[in-house]
């Protein structure tokens, strides 16, 4: 039995070739399931997560060019990971207290999983076919448009510099923004050297908004006051 396996936007996909798989393995991504069934109780065998091709400080992109771990293009993938632990984290403490946006977080995850794969495919090796699979829809920036103007209706004038705080969800979706705002800044490198495509930067500074918006939503909705700043005496 052989197997194939890829490093994509920061995860580990294995795919299992051969006549047989040995174990019941369901993969449950953005609302689809996929279910690769037992057809043999013979050679059960698990495969593992580790890989040891990065032992020596280089991983690959999507188009199976090596470079070094802390290369520009590692970085981007990185932050934009940890942007989509730190919204899974916020969702968490969000879906707590009831909000009716978390739907909306837990699509924006799959987008930025989007953001991963285009950032995975720099321009410089990748071929027409990479390019085909991983390009990135632009509508999504328009749809965190058409969300934040939704929310500002309901939300009070913006008169003051406001500290992250509000309550446990609004703080939690404050710390996402501010992980956007580095996101963005990784990714600006790679977007000016034609490696990445320009609705990624677009996408993220949208992103950053959109949730400095709903943490402020997340806050009146919750009946908790937003700490406004002071300049210190």
């Amino acid at each position: 039995m052989s197997f194939f396996v890829t490093k994509y936007t920061g995860l580990r996909r294995v795919f299992r070739l051969g006549r047989y798989v040995s174990i019941e393995q369901k993969q449950v991504a953005c609302g689809h399931e996929r279910s690769y069934a037992s057809t043999s109780e013979e050679n059960r065998r698990i495969p593992k997560i580790y890989t040891k091709t990065g032992d020596k400080g280089f991983s690959s992109t999507f188009t199976g060019e090596r470079r070094p771990k802390e290369d520009h293009i590692f970085e981007a993938l990185g932050t934009t990971d940890e942007l989509s632990s730190a919204i899974g984290l916020a969702k968490e403490f969000c879906i707590d207290s009831g909000h009716s946006f978390t739907d909306q977080l837990e699509k924006i995850q799959c987008v930025l999983q989007d953001v991963g794969s285009n950032i995975a495919t720099p321009r410089s090796s990748a071929r027409d076919s990479h390019i085909k699979k991983t390009m990135f829809n632009s509508q999504a920036v328009i749809e965190l448009e058409k969300w934040m103007d939704a929310f500002t209706e309901e939300l009070p004038p913006l008169t003051n510099f406001i500290l992250p705080s509000g309550g446990k969800s609004s703080a939690a979706l404050h710390v996402a923004r501010a992980v956007c705002r580095r996101a963005e800044r990784c990714v600006a490198p790679a977007v000016r050297s034609g490696e990445t495509d320009p609705e990624v930067a677009k996408y993220l500074n949208r992103l950053s908004d959109y949730l400095f918006t709903v943490a402020r939503y997340a806050a009146m909705k919750e009946g908790k006051g937003e700490t406004i700043y002071k300049r210190p005496e």
